[in-house]
Order: C-alpha cells, then sequence, then structure tokens
C-alpha cells in the first residue's frame, strides 16, 4: 500500500519549495527570504538544509573544462586582469566574452570606450555588444590606407556605437600625419575631441596584429627589428618581452600614445590562432594589454612559448 504524505510534510515541502526557489532563484538573501516569508532567519535556514536533503535543491561543481584551465594558467603566467577562453575557431564567439568583460566593467555613461582594428575586432563587433547607453566611441588610430573592411575602423566605430546605444566620435585622417597635418587636425574640432579622448579611454576592444614582412601595413622595419618584431597594437609595434621596436615614420603616428593605453584600466586584446601566440605575449608584456579574449589554439601555444621562455 502507497503512504499518502501527511498534509504537515507537505506544509514542510511547500515551505522548503518556497524558500529554495526565494534564495536561490530570486537571490534574496535568507534574511530577506524571511521576512518575506514571514519567519525567523534559523528556520530558513534549517528550510533551505532540508530542501538540500529532501532533493528540492540540487548543487552541483561542475569541473573546470581545458578552456577554464589554460585561462587560469595564462592569468597567473602573464598577470592578467582576466582571461576568457574559447573552445573553438569561430572569432565571432569572442564577443559574448568581450561583452561579458564590458559590463562587468560598470562602466557609467560619459566613460570612453576605444576600438582597435582587425579581422577579430571586426568579429566580436559583429557578433554583437551589450547595451551601454551613453558611452563614447572612439577609434584608436587614423584610417590604413588599405580597402579591405577590416581596416575600416571607423565603420567599427559606428556599429559599436549603434549596439550600444553610445555616441560615436569619428577620426577623419590617415593613420600616419606630417607635421603640417597635425598641426592642422589639431585645430578641427572633431579630430581634437578623438585626440583628447585618447587621454582618458576607460575601456579598450584591441585588437593584435602580426608583423608580416612586406604585407601593405608593414611599416619598413630594418632587418635587426624585422627579426624581433612579433607584433603590434594600434601601430606599436613590439618584441617578445614587450620592448617597443622602432620604425620609420613613428613620429607621424596618428594613434593613442603606447603610454595612454598602458594606463586603461580595461585593455582587452582580442585575438585567435596559434601563430599569435608570440604577438599576444609582446602586448600584454608591453603593459598595453591587460585582458585576454582569446581560444585554446592561441592559449595552449602561448603556454608553451612562455615554458620555453623560462
Amino acid at each position: 500500500m502507497v503512504r499518502r504524505p501527511t498534509s504537515a510534510r507537505l506544509l514542510n515541502r511547500s515551505l522548503m519549495h518556497a524558500a529554495a526557489r526565494l534564495h536561490y532563484l530570486d537571490g534574496l538573501s535568507q534574511l530577506e527570504v524571511s521576512r518575506r516569508m514571514e519567519v525567523s532567519t534559523a528556520t530558513v535556514s534549517r528550510l533551505l538544509a532540508l530542501a538540500r536533503e529532501e532533493g528540492i535543491v540540487r548543487i552541483q561543481v561542475v569541473d573546470f573544462d581545458e578552456a577554464d584551465i589554460l585561462g587560469e594558467k595564462l592569468a597567473l603566467a602573464l598577470g592578467l586582469q582576466a582571461v576568457r577562453v574559447i573552445d573553438g575557431a569561430l572569432p565571432a564567439a569572442l564577443g559574448a566574452e568581450v561583452a561579458a568583460l564590458l559590463q562587468r566593467a560598470g562602466l557609467a555613461a560619459g566613460a570612453v570606450l576605444a576600438i582597435g582594428w582587425g579581422r577579430t575586432v571586426q568579429s566580436v563587433i559583429a557578433a554583437g555588444l551589450p547595451q551601454l547607453p551613453g558611452l563614447v566611441v572612439v577609434p584608436t588610430t587614423g584610417g590604413m590606407s588599405e580597402t579591405a573592411s577590416h581596416f575600416q575602423i571607423n565603420e567599427f566605430v559606428r556599429k559599436a556605437a549603434a549596439q550600444m546605444g553610445a555616441e560615436a566620435r569619428f577620426l577623419h585622417a590617415p593613420s600616419t600625419v606630417s607635421d603640417e597635418l597635425r598641426a592642422v587636425l589639431a585645430r578641427d574640432l572633431d579630430a581634437a575631441q578623438v585626440i583628447a579622448a585618447w587621454g582618458r579611454v576607460d575601456a579598450a576592444i584591441l585588437g593584435i596584429g602580426l608583423y608580416h614582412r612586406g604585407a601593405g601595413s608593414d611599416p619598413g622595419l630594418d632587418a635587426a627589428a624585422a627579426e624581433a618584431a612579433v607584433g603590434d597594437v594600434a601601430r606599436h609595434y613590439v618584441d617578445l618581452e614587450g620592448r617597443d621596436i622602432a620604425w620609420p615614420g613613428m613620429h607621424g603616428l596618428m594613434s593613442i600614445s603606447r603610454a595612454e593605453l598602458q594606463r586603461i584600466p580595461l585593455s582587452i586584446g582580442a585575438a585567435m590562432g596559434r601563430e599569435k601566440a608570440a604577438a599576444i605575449i609582446g602586448a600584454v608584456r608591453s603593459g598595453m594589454v591587460n585582458a585576454l579574449v582569446t581560444d585554446t589554439r592561441a592559449a595552449a601555444a602561448m603556454l608553451e612559448l612562455l615554458a620555453a621562455d623560462g
């Protein structure tokens, strides 16, 4: 014969369920639950304990997967404030991780977000950024003399601002300028606003580029510098140790400076693939990147390189 539960037992289970829902699902503290249910906090604590014993509440501790472990190791090895590693090869998948970091940053209206260029940044923006109304979005550099879509930095700024409900500010200038053009831009209201904003950036989404000798964006490094260069952030080229690499024309760079990048509270580097490992390490060691969103391939290659580098 099936034993029917008593009314007292049904009442207790009902109370357990109500307390569990308020505490675990609605996020109320035990004190808030006690006030809502009009019982003591001791009773709430007992109800929650019984709910776990009865199986009404099941607590599961999920093991770290490979991506989490790689992220933890990288954060420790490189002193990064945040690392997010995805298990996959789709750049758009980085978008959710970048969005989460921006939301956690607590950016208030009037805060400045700087946007870099490159294929990965393009994919992150295409995946969508969170609603952060009142932000000011600026490019990190002037425009490159390239027609490919991943060089169109003002378009990245426009799309990012539209997604977030933010204000876009554009820089209608090349990435390198003469002294004469720089003087003219300093008197232009739109350009002057962007240049001034570089000194007070609160967060940035930055591509980390590889150095490709002979490519369209090659700054013309001499043989020794080309041998040492591993990559760049906003056209600031670095070696594996993060040291600055001089290049012809760098004095004319129309870009946020290395020092300005180093003072940004949240500077997110976005890069993928094993081939980017050295470039990412150099960017982080330079201080221009203090948070990282990447994939397991790049993360594993970085740890291998760091181990070999001692």
